[in-house]
């Protein structure tokens, strides 16, 4: 069954917000400084990548902390989302740049932005040329094939400003009213690291009735890549301060995961819902196995596009050619 339209559920919601003031009132926003449900496994599975010089399949659809500028896409408050782009060759990247270009917003990338090695060379070859133009309203984090570079060095060069202060990979910026954290998910995440203190620290200082994490690797998939159980001590803790969204990709799929806690139990009213959009342009993986919370998997390009409304978000995930394969909305905690 589809699911239900944005307007239908968003009428619904709005009736219960009327009865349910308590539930749907929130903080205002501040400025940034700077089958089962079973427990996270403790081994990752295997890592896989496609080789270098693979040529990306053409896939048919199935039915500081910085506060950043003012974006140049106007007032709009619809963001971008996608990783795992900048793979030479692949027609995805043009089909992606046309639908960003026709429909405004932010573009927040979810890392592997230039293959194989994420250098600046690669990066002005395999990324540059459809997706540069978005420069100056894109906000980047790191993947791991950033890394394949020594120090990252590549993407810290290329996105300078837009990829966090001290080449760290990890910053926070302001999306509409929302607080997005932009984390770097090759750095350590477990409890008293600095980007596990500095994302609790911007979640307890700067309030915002809604709040989203960006990062590259998934803390679950029904993909190859996962889960990754190094970040449970932040999801514990992203979780106890009411963060709503967390958005992935290092997995060239699209999932979308019911809101869940950090022993991956259902959780509709307090849960964190996890998208993987590991769909820029790499070539798509197919399914390894089901997440605890999966509830949509398409093995596809295509871009993920969030609607940050002060107190709900839309979500529609876009195919390359601007088909509609997912949709829908939530209320913030």
């Amino acid at each position: 069954m589809p699911p239900p339209s944005p307007r239908a559920f968003g009428l619904t919601l709005v009736i219960g917000c009327a009865v349910a003031t308590a539930w749907c009132s929130g903080g205002g926003s501040s400025t940034s400084p700077g089958p089962p449900a079973s427990a996270v496994s403790p081994s990752p599975v295997t890592p896989v990548e496609p080789p270098v010089n693979a040529s990306p399949p053409v896939t048919t659809p199935t039915p500081p902390v910085t506060t950043p500028t003012p974006p140049s896409s106007g007032t709009t408050n619809w963001v971008n989302i996608v990783g795992d782009t900048g793979f030479c060759g692949s027609p995805a990247m043009a089909q992606l740049s046309r639908l960003i270009a026709d429909r405004g917003g932010d573009l927040l990338l979810a890392g592997d932005i230039a293959y194989p090695s994420g250098t600046v060379d690669q990066y002005m070859r395999c990324f540059d040329p459809e997706l540069g133009r978005f420069k100056s309203r894109s906000w980047a984090t790191p993947g791991n094939h950033e890394y394949e570079t020594p120090g990252a060095t590549g993407y810290f060069t290329y996105f300078g400003e837009r990829a966090g202060p001290e080449r760290r990979g990890y910053y926070a910026i302001r999306e509409a009213t929302w607080q997005v954290l932009m984390l770097n998910s090759n750095l350590p995440m477990t409890r008293n690291s600095p980007q596990y203190e500095f994302a609790r620290q911007q979640l307890q200082t700067n309030p915002a009735r809604c709040a989203m994490a960006v990062m590259h690797h998934p803390f679950d998939t029904s993909g190859p890549n996962g889960p990754n159980p190094n970040q449970r001590d932040l999801w514990e803790m992203m979780y106890g301060l009411g963060l709503d969204v967390v958005v992935a990709g290092h997995d060239h799929i699209y999932e979308r995961h019911a809101p869940q806690d950090a022993s991956q139990q259902s959780d509709p009213a307090r849960g964190i819902r996890l998208f993987i959009a590991g769909t820029g342009g790499a070539p798509p993986y197919q399914r390894a196995r089901r997440a605890a919370r999966s509830e949509e998997f398409l093995p596809i390009h295509g871009l993920l596009r969030l609607k940050l409304e002060p107190a709900l978000y839309e979500w529609e995930f876009l195919d390359v050619n601007g088909g509609v394969r997912d949709r829908g909305l939530n209320i913030c905690h």
